[in-house]
């Protein structure tokens, strides 16, 4: 009966999704629900967290009920996650940005807001992007090592299994970087990988499954971004498990 249940639920959710333009959410639901549940995770530390789209998407499909700690660096879009957050009490958000360093940096607030990032985007990018991804401004933002920063989080909301998730428009590595020896404490991580990278000094996707390999961390899922990604796939992300957490070979 479980089982029929459950693939009912799936099949509404499908439908719910394909009825507001995101289908193409669906393997990303699926994976984090069971991901999230199977290694009972709780807390997600959602690093560009823009308008709280991701947070949003783990309370109302994904069953997620831990904390959510929300980095978003834009101060115009950080008033409206707050709003967002405000009525969750799980739910807490941060006005900074997470990187290598701890200081300062010039933060670009691209033309489509979604796309600011710390990195300045490539000369050489599709034309559907060049519109939106463009520097219309820029701010300074105080930059965060999660190394640092991930002492001070776990003191206030005492958690004990947390999960990774970026979506810094090409500037990913830098946060994994500066997470340093806490990279180790997650449970798993979640990045955006670039397939034909949209800024400049972009890790491609490739080199950025090696690096994370490199520290014990294995594909558990791949899915497309974008629906708009055709014929040629621009942007994917992955979820990687921590290999600590799996049964050991032999």
């Amino acid at each position: 009966m479980n089982r029929y249940v459950r693939e009912l639920t799936d099949r509404l959710l499908a439908v719910r999704l394909a009825l507001t333009g995101r289908v193409h959410q669906y393997p990303e639901i699926q994976a984090l629900r069971r991901f999230l549940s199977a290694f009972s995770i709780d807390c997600v530390i959602d690093v560009g967290a823009n308008r709280g789209q991701y947070a949003t998407m783990l309370r109302k499909h994904a069953g997620f009920s831990g904390s959510i700690l929300s980095f978003e660096p834009n101060p115009d879009i950080f008033a409206e996650l707050s709003r967002r957050a405000a009525s969750d009490a799980k739910w807490h958000v941060f006005n900074l940005a997470l990187s290598d360093y701890d200081g300062t940096a010039s933060f670009n607030i691209m033309a489509a807001d979604q796309f600011s990032s710390l990195n300045m985007p490539a000369e050489a990018q599709d034309a559907v992007f060049a519109d939106r991804n463009r520097v219309t401004r820029t701010v300074d933002m105080q930059c965060r090592r999660l190394e640092s920063l991930l002492p001070e989080l776990r003191a206030v909301h005492a958690f004990a299994r947390p999960f990774l998730k970026m979506d810094t428009q090409g500037h990913d590595l830098s946060v994994c970087e500066g997470a340093g020896l806490a990279l180790q404490e997650m449970t798993g991580v979640q990045t955006e990988l670039g397939v034909r990278p949209i800024y400049e000094a972009g890790t491609g996707y490739r080199a950025m499954i090696d690096w994370l390999a490199d520290r014990n961390f294995l594909p558990s899922a791949f899915f497309a971004n974008n629906k708009g990604h055709f014929p040629l796939l621009v942007e994917m992300d992955g979820i990687f498990v921590n290999r600590a957490l799996l049964p050991q070979e032999g």
